[in-house]
């Protein structure tokens, strides 16, 4: 399943996710239309905005773990499915002259009281990364980084993916760098378009693109009495 050159993959499982990989495609069509856009899912038509259907085998919640190293790209850009590409990526893929691997940084609140450790405990100091939006390059060093954050995430039992993802990268021996925020904005309001002083967004990253997170926030809203209807 080998494919030469840059390309973009999903991985989806579930109908509701499925679509949402559909949208944040079309999306992607529409800002960086030369790319050719991968799915892997366990639905059988998700639709003719991708290039190419692959199987997921085993799926599971973060079956992501599994199938990154399945990339029929050289140089891939995984997004999670609840993204929407609103600017043209760009140069984005030119990162990968340089490093092996480019990760979304997670901004979230410190809790180190609570904080789960798989085996390693990075430094305070060390970036916190969200895995929702990854670039890399199809290397060995990358391909088998990806089979051990596979192994270590079936060992660790945690539902988060990033702990294990985190703590593997601390100790291993990759070059990699931390995407700015714009490729992975996590808030975007309408105040911030029309008055943030931030650069606009290139990708975005919100929980009203997630099939799950946006009807748990529909019932929030609903309950005190603020539905968007």
């Amino acid at each position: 399943m080998t494919q030469a050159g840059e390309g973009v993959i999903y991985v989806a499982t579930g109908a509701p996710h499925t679509e949402a990989a559909r949208l944040s495609a079309a999306s992607l069509r529409e800002n960086s239309p030369g790319l050719p856009i991968a799915i892997f899912t366990d639905q059988a038509d998700p639709g003719d905005v991708f290039d190419q259907v692959l199987p997921i085998e085993n799926a599971h919640a973060r079956s992501k773990v599994d199938c990154l190293r399945r990339t029929p790209f050289d140089r891939t850009l995984y997004m999670d499915t609840d993204t929407r590409i609103v600017s043209d990526l760009g140069d984005m893929m030119r990162l990968l002259d340089k490093f092996e691997f480019a990760i979304a940084h997670r901004r979230r609140k410190p809790n180190r009281s609570r904080e789960m450790v798989w085996r390693h405990r990075p430094p305070e100091a060390f970036p916190e990364l969200n895995s929702g939006v990854m670039l890399y390059a199809r290397t060995p060093r990358m391909m088998g980084f990806f089979d051990q954050w596979s192994a270590a995430y079936a060992e660790a039992g945690f539902g988060a993916d990033q702990i294990t993802l985190r703590e593997l990268l601390w100790v291993s021996d990759l070059h990699f760098t931390i995407l700015p925020a714009r490729y992975n904005t996590r808030s975007y309001r309408l105040i911030d378009r029309l008055f943030s002083r931030d650069t606009d967004p290139v990708i975005l990253h919100l929980n009203r693109y997630h099939p799950t997170k946006k009807s748990r926030l529909n019932k929030l809203l609903t309950a005190a009495g603020l539905s968007r209807g």
